[in-house]
């Protein structure tokens, strides 16, 4: 099994929301474009859907930008996972013609599967993933980033 890109960059942003120093500065959408190498207008639609299910908060205005609206060490990846990927089967029994429909295993060995791996996916918190040297790179990158604003608005 695999998850779309639309799901990596998800987890991508909430990762990186937890784990940049937010006191200092709200992270932006072309922050994590330039961060992760994604096109704005994928990642707008991503953001879109983590502040619609009021995951993150996305303000706007000059001192706008994202913000984690979710306890990490209680969001569930497996949750975030269902969230975006949708819980859908992953094949489409009724979708198509097929002559073995009536003995076939196949659907349910693919339901118990993906059920394991959304309970694997639930064992794992959004504080999990930001744990150790990961989060210490996050503020780093995120005050890297922040860096050349703040000389510039010093000079100006």
């Amino acid at each position: 099994m695999r998850i779309t890109r639309f799901s990596d960059i998800g987890l991508r942003v909430l990762i990186y929301l937890a784990g940049a120093d937010q006191q200092r500065s709200p992270a932006t959408v072309g922050e994590i474009a330039k961060q992760f190498d994604v096109p704005v207008n994928h990642l707008v639609k991503v953001v879109g859907q983590l502040a619609r299910v009021g995951w993150i908060q996305a303000l706007r205005g000059r001192h706008g930008g994202l913000r984690l609206n979710a306890d990490a060490a209680a969001l569930r990846i497996g949750a975030v996972l269902r969230e975006l990927e949708g819980d859908a089967e992953l094949v489409d029994c009724e979708g198509q013609q097929c002559c073995l429909s009536q003995n076939c295993i196949l659907r349910g060995a693919l339901a118990a599967g993906l059920r394991a791996f959304y309970d694997a996916m639930d064992r794992y918190t959004l504080a999990d993933l930001i744990g150790g040297s990961v989060g210490e790179q996050i503020i780093v990158m995120h005050r890297n980033f922040l860096r050349p604003q703040e000389q510039n608005s010093k000079s100006s």
